[in-house]
């Protein structure tokens, strides 16, 4: 089988978790296309160990032992990845990555239990001011 083949599957694979990367919402769906992005990389290490190992006389295979190091440390990742994305969607009720960006930088917009009626002065805790005043 020709070098080719795995390379340009493994082309198409990365390019398809870059898109979802780039231009996903949702948390979840960006971390599995993290996942499709490192399993082209761990394609790519497998076909040129296999492609160079026909090459060498002597055969390490230290791609297939890089794609295992890879394959664990994804593994970690996703979980902790996982537990931070339902954390936060445990606190702040959404996993939509804009909005979340948006509570980081400080925008008002979605401060939760504001109590807009007591600012207008039209709230049940008016009555006890004006009755005090």
């Amino acid at each position: 089988m020709h070098l080719a083949y795995p390379a340009v599957l493994a082309a198409l694979l990365f390019c398809t978790g870059l898109y979802g990367v780039l231009a996903r919402r949702n948390a979840i769906l960006v971390l599995m296309s993290v996942e499709l992005m490192l399993n082209a990389v761990n394609l790519n290490l497998v076909a040129f160990d296999v492609w160079l190992s026909r090459a060498a006389e002597e055969t390490l295979h230290s791609g297939q032992a890089l794609t295992l190091f890879t394959i664990a440390i994804a593994a970690a990742e996703i979980g902790i990845g996982l537990a931070i994305v339902l954390a936060v969607y445990r606190t702040r009720g959404t996993s939509d990555i804009d909005r979340l960006r948006d509570t980081a930088e400080g925008h008002e917009g979605d401060t939760p239990d504001t109590d807009d009626d007591t600012a207008a002065g039209t709230g049940p805790g008016t009555e006890k001011a004006e009755a005090a005043a």
